[in-house]
């Protein structure tokens, strides 16, 4: 039985289910394909960091980390780095004289580090719940049609296979296409869950080089970066 047969042989049920798994197939391929061409230009821009760290002074760095574009993350927390500095020494009498410069600088990058996880983690929901739940949507349909195939063999009185192949096929067909959303969803899913961990612990040791350059005007050294800083979360 061919999909195109599927269609034409199936109730109101069936073709319901087929344009359910459709619909959640495209939607999980877009963010597959979205989400991974992100990462890919991710990559590009952490490059990008190296370059920061060579320029002559902050506005060289960062108009270097700009030449991939103003979603650059490393670009999003130097410029937040630089408005902290700013803010801070700008400060008068109020609320904000009271916070010292080392917590609102943690405070602020660890702000823009949330936001781009965020951003990072934008569709994986989808992606779990297509590779969750779409084998049990085919299960169902695969249910409905082993009962047609047993409502057939009730009327006629006979199992003959002119009379169950039809159901027993939209059977089958129906798991097959659950399998066939779930499995890429679940796969990419995985996939993109390992690069976004590899990405935010990109950002937070650029973020923790920010913090020391800021504060001292030199940024961590490699052996350095495990500095008690805490940017990523709160001890």
């Amino acid at each position: 039985m061919t999909l195109i047969a599927l269609w034409n042989q199936g109730d109101l049920l069936i073709k319901g289910i087929a344009l359910l798994l459709l619909v959640m197939s495209v939607a999980s391929w877009y963010i597959i394909v979205t989400r991974t061409m992100r990462a890919l230009a991710f990559r590009k821009m952490a490059d990008e960091t190296a370059a920061f760290w060579a320029a002559r002074d902050l506005d060289e760095g960062i108009a270097a980390l700009s030449r991939e574009g103003q979603d650059n993350p490393f670009l999003y927390l130097a410029t937040e780095g630089e408005l902290t500095m700013r803010h801070h020494s700008a400060r008068g009498e109020n609320l904000k004289s009271q916070i010292s410069l080392p917590d609102l600088l943690t405070e602020s990058l660890r702000g823009a580090i949330d936001e781009n996880t965020l951003r990072l983690q934008s569709g994986l929901s989808i992606l779990a719940s297509v590779g969750s739940t779409s084998p049990f949507i085919g299960l169902l349909g695969t249910v409905w049609g082993i009962y047609h195939a047993l409502v057939s063999i009730g009327a006629t009185g006979q199992a003959s296979i002119d009379k169950v192949a039809g159901p027993v096929g939209e059977a089958l067909i129906m798991t097959a296409l659950g399998l066939a959303v779930a499995i890429p969803a679940v796969l990419a899913y995985n996939a993109l869950v390992r690069a976004n961990r590899r990405a935010i612990g990109r950002m937070n040791r650029f973020a923790r080089q920010l913090h020391a350059y800021f504060l001292t005007g030199a940024p961590l050294e490699a052996t350095d970066t495990k500095a008690p800083v805490n940017i990523a979360g709160r001890a």
